[in-house]
């Protein structure tokens, strides 16, 4: 089953209660992690601090900060509600009560809460307890689409891509489709698999998972040309180059909803950076090309490798060996 995340309410993982002489900051990046600024987690200071502190977040590195520049009048509050969507953590003073429509105008990005004060009689403890609870349960909660009678769509069917279908063929897949440069009728028959177009595989597949090599002739291959022939209901798996998929068309399908989901284990560039759009979708999961993730696969990657360079260096054939 699909799952795409879900987007829980406020999860506050530290709140801080701090002396006026000792405002602080926790949860930041190491300073040795040299990141964009515009990546940096996002913090927001109700009023103008004494310079003791915004020097601490300056010299950092760590944080990207905004506040409003007073310290005669509060923040407005609907000034405030607006200012704090999206932040990483917030530094308030006692004017400001941190109550449940704060946390939720919020959202699920804040983690850190420092408050410039001894007392904290204006924060409402019991809303801030319940941030990172799973919330009532509801009747479409966390639901996607079944692999069970599905069609399930196979670009570039090798080894890789069979090994795909072996290991989906218990969840009941009704079918198998695949394209290819040309039929490959012998890999085809250990899964069962009918040959279709570009187009047919693009209209037809439930799940679209790319297992082709990266050429000149692939690059790019999934574009919007193909996401436009996708069911709105289709999810979208890459693990074999991100060079294969232009990325801003599949930004524009996933946040038009042209397709439901995407699952991405390798990406343009490696890692992709965390300001990157693709990273604001609730319907896009990215992982750190981890595929062939496990010590038995690692090992014996190592030794294939290994085993060529000695044949290759005795003049003989090469266990695995690219033709030029």
């Amino acid at each position: 089953m699909w799952c795409g995340r879900v987007a829980l309410r406020v999860a506050l993982q530290r709140i801080a209660v701090v002396p006026l002489n000792s405002l602080s900051i926790t949860g930041g990046l190491p300073g040795a992690v040299q990141r964009e600024m515009s990546s940096l987690p996002r913090v927001y200071i109700t009023r103008q601090i004494p310079p003791e502190g915004l020097k601490i977040l300056s010299e950092s590195g760590q944080v990207q900060f905004d506040l409003w520049d007073s310290d005669d009048v509060p923040v407005p509050r609907k000034e405030l509600l607006q200012k704090v969507k999206g932040v990483d953590a917030l530094v308030c003073v006692l004017t400001e009560k941190i109550d449940a429509e704060l946390l939720d105008a919020a959202g699920p990005n804040l983690k850190v809460l420092s408050t410039m004060s001894v007392g904290f009689d204006h924060l409402s403890l019991e809303e801030l307890k319940k941030s990172g609870g799973w919330g009532t349960w509801r009747t479409l909660w966390l639901c996607g689409y079944e692999l069970a009678n599905s069609t399930v769509g196979i670009l570039g069917l090798g080894r890789i891509g069979v090994a795909i279908a072996e290991r989906l063929k218990p969840f009941k897949v009704k079918k198998f489709i695949y394209t290819d440069v040309a039929p490959r009728p012998e890999l085809a028959s250990l899964i069962d698999a009918e040959y279709v177009s570009m187009d047919e595989l693009a209209s037809q597949s439930d799940f679209l998972t790319v297992c082709c090599a990266l050429t000149p002739e692939t690059k790019d291959i999934c574009n919007k040309d193909l996401f436009s022939k996708m069911k709105n209901t289709s999810i979208f798996i890459n693990t074999s180059r991100g060079g294969v998929v232009d990325q801003e068309d599949l930004y524009e399908a996933l946040s038009s909803g042209q397709i439901a989901g995407a699952g991405l284990d390798v990406t343009v560039p490696e890692p992709l950076p965390t300001s990157h759009p693709l990273f604001t979708l609730n319907n896009c999961v990215i992982l750190p090309h981890i595929a062939s993730a496990s010590y038995s696969t690692r090992n014996a990657m190592s030794a294939l490798a290994a085993n060529n360079l000695l044949l290759g260096l005795k003049g003989q054939p090469m266990i695995k060996e690219l033709k030029l």
